[in-house]
């Protein structure tokens, strides 16, 4: 698996390096030292997955990982930040990222995060999933119905409902009765219908919608 660095600390670049070319399975292919730069590589070396830091300069990372996610790069990334605030997860996610980290993650964790959203998933560290859930679950419940999901068919409600509640493709297979191909089928055509990257975007915006609240 193919990963491009971001960070604008030559010392944390080095570090994530080491712990990324330690693994048989992955491959550093780029480090860059700010978000235009990280855009630039991206378009040149297209990566699997990009690591990228919120705050660097010239381009901060969320700029940087929307006008990948706009280009129609296929890279995943993978957003880090030192500090576990609910804006900067919310924008991220937005943007097109499909993890969020912090930075003193254990290099074996980096590893599998890795390895993960190169597969198509999404993550997301649990503090920061926590610290996530509880901004929605703060935020006023939306005043009428919203019109952005009328899309979707009432079998692909259900499932991003129930993908919404943190439930895998099996376990979502399990409770209405379907083969997990065909849950495969309703996320795709969820994401394509409401113009989403992945998986934890269609999550942000079922709680958005108000379709599903935090318990």
């Amino acid at each position: 698996m193919r990963v491009l660095v971001a960070d604008d600390q030559e010392l944390v670049r080095a570090g994530f390096a080491l712990i990324i070319d330690g693994r048989d399975d992955l491959d550093v292919v780029g480090e860059a030292g700010d978000g235009a730069q990280a855009v630039a590589l991206a378009g040149v070396l297209r990566p699997d997955v990009v690591l990228m830091d919120v705050r660097m300069p010239i381009m901060d990372g969320i700029e940087a990982a929307r006008r990948i996610a706009a280009a129609g790069n296929p890279a995943r990334i993978i957003m880090l930040t030192t500090f576990d605030l609910d804006e900067p997860v919310v924008a991220a996610l937005r943007a097109g990222a499909s993890g969020f980290l912090l930075k003193d993650i254990r290099p074996a964790e980096l590893a599998d995060a890795i390895r993960v959203v190169a597969r198509g998933d999404a993550l997301l560290a649990p503090t920061v999933t926590r610290r996530l859930l509880d901004r929605f679950a703060a935020a006023p419940a939306p005043a009428g119905p919203c019109t952005r999901l009328d899309v979707l068919t009432g079998r692909e409600i259900e499932v991003l409902t129930l993908v919404a509640q943190a439930l895998s493709n099996d376990e979502i297979a399990g409770h209405l009765h379907l083969s997990r191909t065909t849950v495969k089928t309703h996320l795709s055509a969820i994401l394509s219908k409401l113009g989403l990257r992945d998986r934890i975007q269609a999550v942000v915006l079922a709680y958005e919608t108000g379709l599903v609240r935090p318990s």
